[in-house]
């Protein structure tokens, strides 16, 4: 079905693209003549690319299973999660590659084509995935001081990881419009960069229970590997903020570094690409160590809380920022306000995206408690129309001047580079231009974004009435028409499922 409505959407579109006008321009809200619209919000929850509560799923190497389309088609429209008392609709799936039986070996070519099998199928479903890739996904009691887990953890030496990065970078490359972003992975159990038998145990277990220069520099050396795999205009996220900090200004630096800058962001470098994963997401004052200095070869490990924390806050606005609880026992903190802090810490940390099924005590007690609705809603972006103005004709190559007015509801913005258009559909022949713009939505942060707009209507397109839409689709040709992919308004009666278009409201007539 979803390809007869792409076949029909292609026949009415005729496509032009203009050339947008920067230069200040008058606002078409100060023009009596324009026609100008307000709009409803919407409080429906509903799928948007890139956000919400992720599905989780696993695969070993040594038993691969690949991902089921049915399954992923249901995770969409909406499912109850494992393990919760509430149900979501889910447009990520977490992908969990353990690599059990290559941590001496390179990947065989039957392993790299599963991988790229389940991306084919992410396509289809009309998801996204967040990869990682670890050797171990258990913990071996013990003995040892932390009892619970105790070493040989089971990860791979260096060599070897970086050896795995660089044959799996043409999959991944391959297939970037269908990764929201890659989480680094690789080194330690669970690919959490922690219990690690090759890249400095900073554990209890360990006598030093720091990280040394060289446990750095090894640490940055598979994380460089691994943003020169990922496409380039693809996030890798991180464990622990401090990792960022060390890989852009040296393993010595200290924690009171800079954060990314508004200048810096969604530039393609290094520090702008290297985003945060918190696993154990309000699990304790500062989530079981994520908010840690670990040290290095001249200073000892100490907490620095508030440091690394503001920091994260910072840098968070401009990086993607997802995760999971880990277990309750930091509640009531945990809980919905005011009794605990979970939409502020979300708010803050600027959250795109949770595990929809771990740790359920938590999340189970956020819909008892009554701010799961809030939460589902909030997480990443949700953009709420709240006005527009258009003149009401315009003469074919001339420039359009309009205004539009949104509310992003959501803790964070878009964090992967979208387009933005305007559609005019011919209320007659239904012919549709589209008209590119320079809005970036990766920039229409928490709040209120005042976009004051100029486009240049084509001047062969035919005279006639225009409806005036929004479109935000995903900027991969591939995946481009699909309206699985473009961003849905959070309005009332504009949104057309068939085409990925909102609606405006507003009819333009072109002379």
């Amino acid at each position: 079905m979803i390809a007869n409505v792409k076949m029909i959407f292609n026949c009415l579109a005729i496509v032009f693209t203009s050339v947008v006008c920067s230069k200040p321009v008058k606002t078409a809200a100060q023009d009596p003549g324009n026609t100008m619209v307000t709009y409803t919000e919407s409080t429906e929850d509903f799928p948007n690319p890139e956000r919400g509560f992720y599905r989780y799923s696993e695969t070993r190497a040594s038993n691969y299973t690949a991902l089921d389309l049915s399954q992923l088609r249901e995770w969409r429209t909406g499912a109850k999660a494992d393990g919760g008392t509430y149900s979501v609709t889910s447009s990520l799936v977490f992908r969990y590659y353990v690599l059990d039986i290559f941590k001496d070996k390179p990947l065989s070519a039957a392993f790299i084509n599963s991988v790229r099998a389940d991306f084919n199928i992410a396509r289809t479903a009309g998801s996204k995935l967040i990869p990682r890739f670890t050797y171990t996904v258990s913990s071996k009691a013990g003995s040892c001081p932390e009892k619970f887990i105790c070493p040989p953890y089971g990860d791979a030496p260096k060599e070897v990881v970086l050896g795995h990065i660089a044959q799996l970078k043409e999959v991944l490359t391959e297939n970037a419009d269908v990764i929201a972003c890659v989480q680094m992975g690789f080194v330690g159990v669970w690919g959490e960069q922690y219990y690690t038998d090759h890249f400095g145990d900073a554990s209890g277990n360990a006598s030093a229970g720091k990280l040394l220069d060289n446990n750095w520099n090894d640490r940055i050396e598979v994380l460089r590997a691994l943003l020169d795999a990922v496409p380039a205009d693809r996030m890798v996220q991180v464990r622990y903020p401090q990792l960022k900090q060390r890989y852009v200004y040296g393993v010595r630096a200290l924690t009171n570094v800079g954060a990314l800058s508004e200048g810096e962001a969604f530039s393609g470098t290094d520090k702008a690409r290297i985003a945060f994963h918190n696993d154990c997401f309000l699990a304790s004052a500062d989530d079981y160590g994520t908010y840690e200095d670990y040290g290095n070869s001249v200073s000892d490990r100490k907490s620095d809380l508030n440091i690394l924390k503001d920091y994260k806050n910072k840098d968070s606005r401009y990086v993607v920022v997802g995760g999971e609880t880990c277990t309750d026992d930091y509640s009531p903190q945990n809980d919905c306000e005011p009794a605990g802090i979970a939409q502020t810490e979300m708010e803050k940390m600027h959250y795109s995206f949770l595990n929809c099924a771990y740790n359920n005590d938590v999340n189970n007690d956020w819909q008892k408690d009554g701010c799961m609705e809030e939460i589902k809603r909030r997480l990443g972006y949700r953009f709420v129309l709240k006005s527009a103005g258009f003149p009401k004709s315009i003469t074919r190559g001339e420039t359009l001047k309009f205004n539009i007015e949104l509310l992003n509801k959501g803790y964070a913005s878009c964090y992967n580079p979208r387009q933005v258009k305007l559609v005019l559909r011919n209320k007659t022949t239904g012919q549709q231009t589209v008209i590119d713009t320079d809005a970036d939505p990766r920039k229409w942060y928490s709040g209120i974004t005042k976009w004051d707009g100029a486009v240049i209507v084509p001047a062969a397109v035919p005279a006639g009435n225009y409806e005036i839409y929004l479109s935000l689709p995903d900027k991969y040709a591939s995946i481009g028409n699909r309206p699985e992919y473009a961003i849905r308004l959070a309005n009332k009666d504009t949104w057309e499922s068939a085409t990925g278009l909102n609606k405006l409201n507003i009819v333009l007539e072109v002379k």
